[in-house]
């Protein structure tokens, strides 16, 4: 009788990438696994196991985490699932309560340790590659993890806390990686550490993610590689110089912005200033043309008055980021903000500041879309539904950003690039028709 694992991963596309590797080392050691503890999953003799992968970041995550954590226990105190184990950032953060508070867990592990689950109940070593791992993206993307921790220690994120300082994986480990999930079909590299300018200095004593960036580009097979997340200070300006330069690297940047008031990103502990984000912006643009920017900011952190909030805004209607997210500010326990401001907005004000920037990103976004209409736009088809396909260009990262909706005037294949006349335009959505040609495939 073959025990049975699901690994249900929450948080970011980082934390997917750990779920993946434990799925592959328990799959080497003799388990079924699976991503989803659905119907099959419970169906048979086999003994069957649940690992929740949680996030810690800010506190919706927190809740989230708890919450799946709860719903399993209740499983297990019915004797419908065998084993409760937790691993991930929320059990790394707060490792000394949770079991207390929590005893249906069978076990807990943090954010490094957790490989440590697979001999404890095989008791046995999986003989796969530590990088090895199973896809439960659609088999033509991945994410490709560079690097873990991170060395900024903003004042308002608690991920150095929880994940440690920078740790950089070798060059040639992860191109490795690329070539091995290159022979499984995937076609998509999503590039992703919690700051990738960084990457390198730890091994190498300097940045090196224009390199790393160029040999994965180099590898036969890799069609989009698409960048995620970089830092503003500090950027390295020769990465910009590789993506324009290489055909297979997207130009599209995810660049977390936060702010441009000096006096804010002085609070945030950022180390830049809002004529330097300015300037950087602008070198970007200049070097790689066309390049799709996405960003993250931030509203109600300590010190961001109305006229703070202003600036924010004029700048968003300045830059026309073709993406944008923004959440309102949290606190949370450990961080500078936390111990040296007062988290003295209100709630409803800040609320009312995130409405206020999203509906101009809204306008901003559905005007940018809108002139795309009538261009050609190679497209790799993500999947099928009753009345159209779904696939994404070289501008939109899986998950987060717009999708193009692609008539069904011929049968269209999953993974496949396509060329694709865009017709119509949504604020967060492009839809078109599929021309006779096909792009290399």
């Amino acid at each position: 009788m073959t025990d049975k694992i699901a690994v249900i991963s929450l948080g970011c596309s980082k934390n997917l990438v750990d779920s993946e590797r434990l799925m592959r080392m328990f799959s080497d050691v003799g388990y079924t696994v699976t991503d989803a503890a659905d119907e099959s999953f419970f169906a048979g003799e086999s003994r069957r196991h649940i690992v929740v992968n949680t996030c810690g970041f800010i506190g919706d995550a927190k809740e989230e985490s708890i919450n799946e954590i709860l719903s399993w226990g209740e499983e297990r105190r019915a004797g419908n699932i065998d084993g409760l184990y937790v691993m991930g950032c929320l059990s790394e953060r707060y490792a000394s309560q949770l079991p207390d508070e929590i005893p249906e867990v069978d076990l807990w592990y943090g954010k490094t340790d957790w490989a440590g689950l697979v001999t404890e109940l095989a008791r046995r070593h999986p003989a796969s590659a530590p990088y090895d791992r199973v896809i439960t993206t659609p088999r033509h993307h991945a994410y490709l993890k560079i690097a873990e921790g991170c060395n900024r220690f903003c004042a308002f994120c608690a991920i150095p806390l929880i994940t440690g300082r920078y740790k950089s994986r070798p060059v040639e480990e992860i191109v490795e990686e690329v070539k091995m999930l290159v022979a499984r079909g995937v076609r998509e590299f999503n590039v992703i550490a919690q700051d990738l300018t960084s990457y390198g200095i730890d091994i190498y004593g300097r940045q090196e993610i224009a390199r790393l960036v160029e040999a994965i580009s180099d590898v036969p097979g890799v069609d989009w590689i698409r960048l995620h997340y970089a830092y503003p200070n500090e950027f390295p300006l020769e990465l910009l110089d590789v993506m324009a330069s290489r055909p297979n690297v997207c130009r599209y940047l995810d660049i977390a912005l936060q702010h441009i008031s000096d006096n804010v990103l002085s609070n945030m502990r950022r180390h830049i200033t809002g004529a330097e984000t300015r300037a950087l912006l602008d070198e970007i643009r200049r070097r790689v043309p066309g390049i799709t920017i996405r960003t993250t900011l931030m509203v109600g952190f300590p010190g961001e008055g109305e006229k703070e909030f202003d600036e924010l805004v004029e700048f968003v209607k300045e830059q026309r980021f073709d993406r944008m997210g923004a959440f309102a500010y949290c606190e949370e326990e450990d961080t500078y903000a936390a111990r040296h401001l007062e988290d003295s907005i209100p709630e409803d004000v800040k609320q009312d500041r995130l409405d206020r920037l999203m509906k101009i990103q809204e306008e901003i976004s559905a005007e940018l879309q809108q002139l795309k209409v009538g261009t050609v736009q190679r497209v790799i088809i993500d999947r099928e539904e009753d009345d159209y396909y779904v696939g994404r260009t070289g501008a939109d990262s899986p998950e987060v950003d717009p999708e193009v909706l692609v008539r069904k005037t011929r049968p269209l294949v999953r993974g496949r690039f396509y060329n694709v006349k865009i017709t119509d335009a949504y604020p967060f959505e492009l839809a078109g028709v599929p021309l006779e040609d096909e792009t290399d495939n």
